[in-house]
């Protein structure tokens, strides 16, 4: 189940190849990205301090973060992420679509 929220987080492609697809999400305060689950690994990191909301269709569990922070994540997760802060947050996300392609670039 998804954040109850028709206030759409922003997300802005930066790159999408073979290897990685990076994503540059820009929240208000209460935006959302819906519903989704990732195909790939992924990176996140943080460029402004913040907390991420995050219900994962059973509970909500809020992730207070700073900028510079990062985390990673196995493909198949399914959420939807919100920003519980008062104050816009954004942070970057890297998929990795090809691990051994990273090795070549």
């Amino acid at each position: 189940m998804a954040f109850q929220c028709d206030l759409p987080a922003v997300p802005t492609l930066q790159l999408d190849d073979a290897a990685v697809r990076i994503t540059r999400w820009d929240f208000a305060p209460g935006a959302v990205t819906g519903w989704h689950e990732h195909g790939w690994p992924y990176v996140v990191v943080m460029l402004t301090d913040g907390v991420l909301r995050v219900h994962d269709g059973e509970a909500v569990k809020d992730v207070p973060l700073v900028a510079g922070q990062s985390y990673r994540r196995p493909a198949g997760i399914r959420h939807d992420v919100m920003n519980g802060s008062p104050h816009p947050i954004a942070f970057v996300e890297i998929e990795v679509k090809d691990a051994a392609a990273l090795a070549g670039a």
